[in-house]
């Protein structure tokens, strides 16, 4: 039998948390960060969690966590 294959896109852009949870980094805070608030900046830099409805694709595309 031939291996499961991670999908490399989503190992770049999800990690595993010890409790089994998935998170991600917001986009939208690399550039033109002027206009945009401090609030709303500050919420960019935060790890976020995936929603439990997205959870089951996420861990289709790794397979190895």
């Amino acid at each position: 039998m031939p291996k499961i294959k991670t999908n490399r896109a989503a190992a770049k852009r999800f990690k595993k948390t010890g409790s089994g949870k998935f998170t991600y980094a917001k986009s939208n805070a690399g550039h033109i960060l002027t206009k945009k608030t401090t609030k709303r900046k500050r919420s960019l830099r935060k790890g976020h969690i995936i929603d439990k409805t997205n959870e089951k694709a996420i861990r289709l595309l790794l397979p190895n966590g």
